[in-house]
């Protein structure tokens, strides 16, 4: 979709852009919240297993501070394609992403497709074993000092170097 399309329909875009500044504004409202508290928990007097909690709710509370940080630039990045007339709109196909997509992702780059494409090729390469150029060596079967056979009877070959793949 053009930017000529997208100003076709001023109304998809004052809709999206409405969700993407509330859900901006939520998320600063979130992290404005920690950050008040945070300071307060810092000061008080604890015994180690208060302080082991309170570490431990801290730690939670940073990584969700981390979390919403993302997710809030993610949000300002959408903005900016929305600004430029590419929000809503695949970024590989072109097509346009689903509102119901947007509403649950609203910093959504792919349409659902293209996203499930994504992450079945990402879950293939994850599972394809290492080529045997980049370094990979089946460990070797212990041998007899003897016979210079495996313990499993079988003739140790000398290795030999693999096709490229």
């Amino acid at each position: 979709m053009t930017r000529k399309q997208s100003l076709k329909d001023p109304k998809r875009h004052e809709v999206l852009n409405r969700m993407l500044r509330d859900r901006q504004a939520e998320i600063q409202n979130k992290l404005r919240s920690l950050r008040e508290v945070l300071p307060a928990e810092v000061a008080e007097v604890k015994d180690e297993e208060e302080q082991s909690v309170g570490d431990f709710v801290r730690s939670m509370d940073f990584a969700l501070m981390e979390m919403e940080c993302e997710t809030l630039r993610k949000i300002d990045e959408a903005i900016h394609r929305l600004e430029r007339g590419t929000y809503g709109v695949c970024a590989e196909c072109d097509e346009r992403i689903a509102e119901a997509r947007l509403q649950a992702l609203p910093f959504a780059l792919l349409c659902r497709a293209c996203q499930e494409g994504q992450e079945e090729q990402r879950a293939l390469e994850s599972v394809r074993p290492p080529a045997l150029d980049e370094g990979f060596n089946p460990p070797m079967r212990e041998r007899s000092a003897r016979s210079g056979r495996s313990r499993q009877g079988k003739r140790k070959l000398p290795a030999s170097p693999a096709p490229a793949v």
